[in-house]
C-alpha cells in the first residue's frame, strides 16, 4: 500500500528522471496511473475524480498567466533592446559568470520570491542568465536551485501565515518558527551560493581540469554572501517580523555584494583580468543609448507593483476581491477548491509592468498584441504538461475523499514514515517538506498538508516542535529545486520543452543535500534545548 501511496512520487522520477521521457508524456502515463489507483485502491468517488481534474484544469490557468507575464517581459525586453543594456549593465559590474549567478539567481531571484512567490523568480531570472551568455539548461538548473533559501518565507510570508495556519495562527508562534528557520539557515542555507558556484563550474564549465580551481578561490567572498544573507535573515526575523525576510535579506545582501564587487573584497585578480565565462559571446559593451535605470525599469516597477499589492492592506483587499476569478466547492465537495485572483496575480502585475516598459523604452504599444499572439501559441505544450501534472497532483492530496476509510495518500504516507523514524525524525522532517514541494509545487501546500503531522510526531518524539517545523519549512523550500511543474514552466520560459528530466536529475542532488544539511543541523541543535 504505501509503494501505491508514493506512486506520485516513484512515477515521476523514473519516467522523467530515469528513462528520461519528456513531461507530456511522462506526467499523463503518472496521471492515468495515480488517477486509476485513486479509483480502484482509494476508491476515490468517479465525481471527486472529476472535480479534481476540473480542478487542475483551473489551478493550471493562474500558472500558465504568470508563464505569459513572464514570457511577454522577457520578449519586450528583446525588442527594445533593453536586455542587451541590462547584459552590458553587469559586465560592466562582474564578466564574471560566477559572480553574475550569485547576483541574478540567489539574489534578484530572492527578492521577486519576497515580493512574488508562486514559482515566478525562476521564470525571470532563467531568461535574464541565457542573455548574459548561460546555456540554457544552466540557466534552468541553476535559477530552479537558486530559489530555494528564500522560499522558506515565499511571498512576504506566505508559506508561514498559510502553511502553518492548521498548526496555530497566533503572531507569535509564527515568528518564533521564522527565528528557528533562520538559526538552522545561518548553518544550512549559509552554503547555498557555494553550492551554486559549484554547479556552475562543475557541472557547466570547461573541462579543462581547472574547474576546482575556479571554484576554490571563490570560496571566500561566496561564503561571506551566504553569511550576509544568513545572518540579514536572523536580525530581521528578530527584531522585524517573519513577514519581511525574504524581501528585506535579499535586497540589504544585493546591495553588499555589489560594494564587494566594485572594492574587489575578497575577490582574486583574475575575476576582473581574466573573468570565469563559458560563453562564446563577446564581451563589450553596447552601443545602445538606453540608460541603465531605463533598461531595468520593467523588472523594478513590477517588484514595487508586488510589493505595494502585498502590503498596502486596502489595496490588497481591493484587488482580491475585484475581478477573483476563483472556484469554490467544485462540484459541491467544500474540500476542492481552487484561486485565482487576477488583479492580484503576478501575472497580471508583470502583464502591467511590460505594458510600461514598453511605453518607456519603445514609446508605442504596437508590438503588444503580436507578441503576446506569439507567446500563446508558444505555450501549447507547456499547458498540457502542466495540466496532466496537476491531475496527478490534485488526486493525490484530494485521495482523503475515499470510500475505503483510508487517511489521504500523502497523510498515509507520513504516517508510516513516522511509525518507523520518529526517533530520528529531525533529520527526516526536511525531506518530508521536500515530498510535499515535489508533488505539490509548493511551498505553503507542503506545509498546509504536512504541518500538523509534523508537530504531532515532534511532541511524540519529544523534540522541539519549533524546530520540526523549521526544517519542514525549509525542506518544503529545497523540495522548488525537484518540483516537475515548476520545472516544466520554467524549461518552456527557454525552449527546453522535453528535457524536463535532465533538469530533474541535475536538480536532486542539491535538494537532497540541502535537506540534510538541514536535518544535520537540527539533530545538533537537539542536543543543545
Amino acid at each position: 500500500m504505501i509503494i501505491i501511496a508514493l506512486s506520485a512520487v516513484i512515477l515521476p522520477l523514473i519516467l522523467l528522471g530515469i528513462l528520461n521521457m519528456p513531461a507530456t508524456k511522462g506526467m499523463s502515463i503518472s496521471a492515468l496511473i495515480v488517477l486509476l489507483e485513486g479509483f480502484f485502491i482509494w476508491k476515490m468517488p468517479f465525481k471527486v475524480l472529476l472535480a479534481s481534474i476540473f480542478q487542475s484544469i483551473h489551478k493550471s490557468l493562474p500558472i500558465l498567466w504568470i508563464l505569459f507575464g513572464a514570457l511577454m517581459m522577457l520578449n519586450m525586453l528583446q525588442h527594445t533592446r533593453a536586455i542587451d543594456r541590462i547584459n552590458s549593465g553587469f559586465h560592466s559590474l562582474s564578466a564574471d559568470m560566477r559572480l553574475q549567478v550569485i547576483l541574478v539567481a540567489f539574489l534578484f531571484g530572492g527578492l521577486i520570491e519576497g515580493v512574488s512567490g508562486f514559482g515566478t523568480p525562476a521564470m525571470v531570472t532563467a531568461p535574464l542568465m541565457i542573455a548574459l551568455g548561460f546555456s540554457p539548461m544552466a540557466a534552468v538548473t541553476l535559477a530552479l536551485v537558486a530559489d530555494s533559501t528564500p522560499a522558506s518565507f515565499g511571498a512576504v510570508g506566505t508559506p508561514l501565515t498559510v502553511g502553518l495556519s492548521n498548526v496555530s495562527e497566533k503572531a507569535d508562534f509564527l515568528n518564533a518558527i521564522g527565528r528557528q528557520i533562520t538559526q538552522l539557515d545561518l548553518f544550512s542555507g549559509v552554503f547555498m551560493p557555494l553550492i551554486l558556484i559549484f554547479m556552475l563550474t562543475f557541472l557547466f564549465g570547461k573541462k579543462d581540469g581547472h574547474n576546482l580551481k575556479d571554484w576554490l578561490v571563490l570560496v571566500p567572498w561566496t561564503l561571506f554572501i551566504g553569511i550576509v544573507y544568513s545572518l540579514s535573515a536572523l536580525l530581521i526575523s528578530f527584531t522585524i517580523s517573519y513577514e519581511f525576510v525574504s524581501i528585506l535579506a535579499p535586497f540589504i545582501t544585493i546591495i553588499i555584494a555589489i560594494i564587494t564587487i566594485k572594492l574587489k573584497f575578497l575577490l582574486p585578480k583574475t575575476v576582473f583580468e581574466h573573468p570565469w565565462t563559458t560563453s562564446t559571446k563577446e564581451i563589450k559593451t553596447t552601443t545602445n543609448s538606453m540608460s541603465l535605470l531605463t533598461a531595468w525599469a520593467p523588472y523594478i516597477f513590477v517588484i514595487l507593483l508586488l510589493l505595494a499589492t502585498r502590503t498596502i492592506m486596502p489595496l490588497k483587499n481591493f484587488l482580491v476581491n475585484n475581478i477573483n476569478l476563483s472556484w469554490k466547492n467544485i462540484l459541491g465537495f467544500a474540500q476542492i477548491n481552487s484561486d485565482w485572483e487576477f488583479l492580484y496575480s503576478p501575472g497580471t502585475l508583470l502583464t502591467i509592468a511590460v505594458l510600461f516598459g514598453l511605453l518607456i523604452q519603445a514609446k508605442t504599444l504596437k508590438s503588444f498584441l503580436p507578441t503576446a499572439k506569439k507567446v500563446v501559441f508558444s505555450m501549447k505544450s507547456t499547458a498540457l504538461a502542466l495540466i496532466v501534472t496537476l491531475i496527478m497532483v490534485q488526486i493525490f492530496t484530494n485521495s482523503e475523499l475515499n470510500l475505503a476509510k483510508l487517511p489521504s495518500m500523502p497523510v498515509y504516507i507520513a504516517q508510516i514514515i513516522s511509525k518507523y523514524l520518529s526517533s530520528i525524525w529531525i533529520i527526516i522532517a526536511p525531506f518530508l517538506g521536500q515530498l510535499g514541494s515535489f508533488v505539490t509545487g509548493s511551498t505553503t501546500v507542503s506545509t498546509l498538508t504536512f504541518g500538523q503531522i509534523q508537530a504531532d510526531i515532534a511532541t511524540n518524539a519529544q523534540v522541539n516542535k519549533e524546530l520540526v517545523l523549521a526544517a519542514q519549512l525549509i525542506g518544503a523550500a529545497a523540495g522548488n529545486m525537484i518540483c516537475v511543474h515548476n520545472i516544466v514552466s520554467v524549461s518552456s520560459v527557454v525552449g527546453l520543452s522535453g528535457q524536463e528530466g535532465n533538469i530533474l536529475r541535475k536538480t536532486v542532488l542539491p535538494a537532497l543535500l540541502y535537506g540534510l544539511l538541514v536535518g544535520i543541523v537540527g539533530f545538533i541543535f537537539t542536543l543543545f534545548m
